[in-house]
């Protein structure tokens, strides 16, 4: 068993928007960015040697535009097949995210009004069309795509045999990566209660780090500590009638 190796492909700003490299026996993408993020990922993939052509797999975690948003033209320039979970399905044969969007705090409230939030991509058919999980040892990595409902419907995490978790918008560093190494919510989730369930689920599998969408590898330790008090807040605000259920 090879170890997989985890490299950040930034496709805004420092780590604003992250893809990822997943190098083992033959190299896996994770995400694929905004639209016109094509060329800059696969700019960076051959910086570690990779050509279009090696890569084996795009995984893309969930239908948010910033996720998917060069899903169809990676496919293009790589020849490699898209796995994606069928339960956000529409997003990507339409290219349009699921509105409306549910933002998770102020900042999302604000981030909402960008239009390129609302503006449909380029849409694609997955030719893997997930509806649990998949092992991706054939694939040319140690690891597996696992079901993380909650973001949306739809997502996805990769847990590598080695303990990474290529986590998507599971959790994330807050203010698109602003402040590094510190766990909280993304702009938006479709249900943070189901979310917050699926990152238990994750993290009782032991990871060794996190690596999020948007933001610098997480602790897990941290995270722990932090899904904890986001629980309770959680609770509150359905007390209080503030937080719909979505499930």
């Amino acid at each position: 068993m090879s170890r997989t190796k985890v490299i950040p492909l930034p496709v805004l700003g420092r780590r604003n928007i992250n893809a990822y490299l997943l190098l083992g026996r033959r190299p896996v993408l994770v995400d694929s960015g905004t639209p016109g993020s094509a060329r800059t990922i696969l700019d960076q993939a051959a910086r570690h040697g990779i050509g279009p052509t090696d890569i084996r797999l795009i995984v893309i975690t969930h239908g948010h535009v910033d996720h998917f948003g060069s899903a169809a033209e990676l496919h293009r320039l790589t020849g490699a097949p898209v796995a994606a979970h069928a339960a956000d399905l529409e997003p990507f044969r339409t290219g349009r995210a699921r509105e409306p969007y549910r933002p998770t705090g102020a900042f999302g409230r604000v981030l909402m009004r960008n239009p390129k939030l609302h503006v449909p991509v380029e849409a694609f058919e997955p030719d893997l069309l997930l509806d649990g999980e998949l092992d991706l040892s054939d694939h040319g990595i140690d690891a597996r795509v696992m079901p993380t409902p909650g973001h949306t419907a739809g997502s996805v995490s990769v847990l590598t045999a080695a303990g990474d978790l290529v986590a998507g918008d599971l959790v994330a560093t807050p203010l698109l990566g602003l402040l590094p190494g510190r766990p909280g919510n993304p702009p938006f989730h479709d249900d943070p209660l189901r979310n917050l369930a699926s990152l238990r689920t994750m993290l009782a599998l032991k990871p060794t780090r996190l690596h999020v969408g948007h933001g610098t590898p997480l602790d897990p330790a941290r995270v722990a500590h932090w899904v904890t008090k986001e629980q309770a807040r959680l609770n509150r605000l359905t007390t209080r009638g503030r937080l719909p259920l979505t499930t």
